[in-house]
């Protein structure tokens, strides 16, 4: 579809209406098993068009004012070209050349509530791959009104999360691409789903709609988009598929179970959210939310066991989806030890259709966002993660053994070996500033800046734990408990983490914490510097000496997120006209080294979106808006290449009662059933990616 249609781009936001367009309450259920249930999604009384009628001069002064209502005109233009999304110009932190950072010219999208996917003028968009659509030759013809566990096994999972893209060729014309199935949400996939009685049938097509797919597709040179192509490559990995647990925990009798007494095969993996792709080309995805699928928590009898389930966020009673009524493992007091064997970072050899894919036992159990690469000059591999959870963590690992290079057979076991042998760290920051002068309200202290340094705690190096009164094998098991007990410090629900290319610094998305600075909480510090952090933050990390294992690394706030007109927001010092963002979620990286953020939960009104953003020069901090998406979805999973940009469309729709009135009927449109899907944007004419004029 083209960007240049004839229907209006924009859709008028009313100025008076508070109205939040954050997560719906279904998808916190789903998703996360309401781990933020005292929340309260689609709330949020801070809309930015609403702000912007009350007095809009402050720190930044009456000419970015003026800027930012430019904004809110344009929302009620049919173009996007509008004056606030020009860059920014002579406050001193613009770039007063008047020119756009490479790979970020493009006009900015403004917030929006349309429900479709809107994309700035000169760029074209394609579906290009849904829920239901085949993946393997056999796959039937996708029937929402009549679904199988046959069927859904050789078809495209639900709730498409993280999307790895791996080159086959140097023009980067065929490539292998794998996704993330994070969730289902049956109330939406199912048009007569009894949530208090769910049949087996759907309980088994849902374990078939989690895992992962493997894909061939095609980039088309001249006319732009991917297209899937029937190949060997084709693969799901869903509930029933076979893991190895490998690493320095595998065996544990902390994983073993009656159906597996080795404690070293597990059926399945769930919950995937984002990843990376390896330097040696294979996938690594994060086992996020497993706690969700647990019921019975309570009825363990071993009170340190209840304890350390309580921990990981198993609950009481029965499970949202009742899958415990088929399996017994979903019980946790049947199999207590069940739960143990999720919440690992697993790695996918796209290469091998029958390989057995595996889980990394040495990079700690938690809710992992993902886990994303770099490689130091001596060859070692360091893996970053974030622990998903409002007052969690920060990780990395360390390799022991050194990458070959070459992406051969030989070279890619070798390579996924390393994750076995190194040693696993934890966080732990502190700021430059006197507490007094970090107030809770995100005003910058008296030096300008968020920052400081940190440290990288060990927690356990092989066979051996570096945590007094915890094993090895229950460092690993047990991640949480340890970096408890080490002191590491707590943040606002740490989510994707990546090291960028160019620089060498290290981006981590701080999603929100509502919690933050309540009574009863931690307090506000100066890496989490604001009470009640309902937009987040995106943290910068300058490993000391440039070198990925070092223990030592210094810190600061690249943004803190929210209406820009909001004092207690930071842009990287750029403080003329930026796109509004709130929620940071997955981070990414163009060839320039520009960040790429998406968002979940938009708590300013607006639809989720994709965000550019330079990190070095004068437009550094200069946020622009690269697209939107449906009614209810969430941007995940965005890959950035010269070509073309892609998001996963998660969840769109779940913002209405299910199949009898969805919220969305993206992306068939019509009176369709709404269907998560990969979308790809390029720009027209063969011209790069946010680079005018350029091919």
């Amino acid at each position: 579809m083209s960007a240049n249609s004839a229907e209006p781009r924009v859709l008028p936001l009313p100025l008076l209406d508070h109205h939040s367009a954050g997560r719906s309450a279904v998808t916190c259920e789903y998703r996360c098993g309401n781990a933020c249930a005292h929340d309260a999604p689609n709330e949020s009384d801070n809309s930015y068009f609403g702000d912007l009628v009350r007095g809009v001069v402050n720190r930044r002064g009456a000419l970015r004012a003026g800027a930012v209502l430019s904004v809110a005109a344009g929302a009620t233009a049919t173009a996007v070209g509008t004056a606030a999304a020009s860059p920014g110009r002579g406050n001193g932190h613009g770039n007063d050349s008047g020119a756009a950072a490479v790979g970020t010219d493009f006009d900015p999208v403004p917030p929006n509530t349309q429900d479709r996917v809107v994309i700035p003028d000169g760029y074209e968009q394609q579906v290009v791959i849904r829920w239901g659509d085949p993946v393997l030759h056999s796959a039937p013809e996708f029937d929402f009104w009549n679904q199988t566990p046959e069927a859904q096994q050789t078809q495209f999972g639900y709730n498409n999360d993280f999307a790895g893209l791996i080159p086959l060729d140097r023009a980067g014309i065929h490539n292998l691409l794998v996704v993330n199935h994070e969730y289902t949400t049956e109330t939406h996939m199912f048009a007569d789903y009894d949530p208090d009685n769910p049949t087996e049938q759907q309980v088994r097509t849902a374990w078939a709609a989690h895992g992962m797919s493997v894909l061939l597709v095609r980039r088309d040179p001249a006319r732009g988009g991917l297209s899937p192509l029937p190949s060997w490559y084709s693969r799901r990995i869903t509930l029933r598929t076979e893991f190895e647990l490998r690493g320095p925990a595998a065996g544990s009798e902390l994983l073993k179970t009656s159906e597996d007494p080795s404690g070293t095969r597990v059926l399945g993996t769930q919950n995937n959210c984002a990843g990376g792709v390896t330097p040696w080309g294979t996938v690594l995805s994060g086992e996020e939310n497993f706690h969700q699928y647990f019921a019975h928590a309570d009825q363990v009898s071993d009170p340190e066991t209840r304890e350390r389930m309580r921990r990981y966020g198993l609950g009481t009673g029965s499970s949202t989806r009742k899958w415990e009524r088929f399996e017994k493992r979903w019980d946790a007091s049947r199999e207590p030890n069940e739960s143990n064997r999720f919440g690992w970072v697993v790695e996918v050899d796209p290469h091998d259709p029958n390989s057995t894919p595996v889980k990394h036992t040495a990079l700690g159990r938690f809710k992992h966002e993902g886990a994303t690469i770099r490689t130091a000059d001596d060859g070692r591999v360091v893996a970053y993660m974030g622990d998903d959870e409002r007052f969690d963590y920060i990780y990395k690992f360390v390799s022991s053994g050194r990458m070959k290079n070459g992406r051969s057979a030989h070279a890619r076991r070798h390579n996924m070996s390393l994750l076995d042998h190194g040693t696993l760290y934890v966080a732990r920051f502190s700021g430059d500033s006197p507490a007094s002068e970090i107030d809770g309200s995100g005003e910058l202290p008296s030096d300008g800046e968020f920052d400081g340094s940190g440290e990288w705690l060990p927690l356990a190096t092989g066979d051996t734990s570096h945590v007094p009164g915890f094993t090895a094998e229950e460092v690993y098991v047990f991640t949480r408990l340890a970096a408890d007990k080490v002191g590491a410090t707590k943040m606002d629900r740490p989510e994707d983490i990546e090291p960028n290319p160019s620089n060498g610094r290290v981006y981590c998305a701080l999603t929100n914490n509502s919690n933050r600075g309540a009574a009863g909480h931690a307090p506000v510090d100066e890496i989490n510097p604001r009470i009640g952090n309902k937009h987040g933050h995106v943290l910068e990390i300058r490993e000391n000496h440039d070198d990925p294992t070092s223990t030592g690394m210094s810190w600061g706030l690249l943004l803190v997120c929210g209406d820009p007109e909001d004092a207690g927001t930071y842009f990287g010092g750029f403080d003329d006209q930026v796109s509004p963002i709130s929620c940071p979620d997955n981070v990414a990286f163009d060839r320039h080294g520009n960040l790429w953020v998406s968002t979940d939960g938009n708590e300013l009104g607006s639809h989720d979106g994709l965000f550019a953003v330079p990190v070095t020069g004068p437009e550094r901090g200069h946020v622009k808006q690269f697209l939107t998406v449906p009614n209810g979805a969430e941007t995940c999973g965005p890959i950035i290449t010269d070509d073309i940009v892609t998001v996963c469309v998660q969840h769109p729709g779940e913002n209405g009662s299910g199949p009898s009135d969805p919220g969305s009927h993206w992306p068939d449109g019509g009176d369709s059933q709404p269907r998560p899907s990969l979308v790809a944007v390029w720009r027209d004419h063969g011209h790069r990616v946010g680079e005018i004029g350029r091919r």
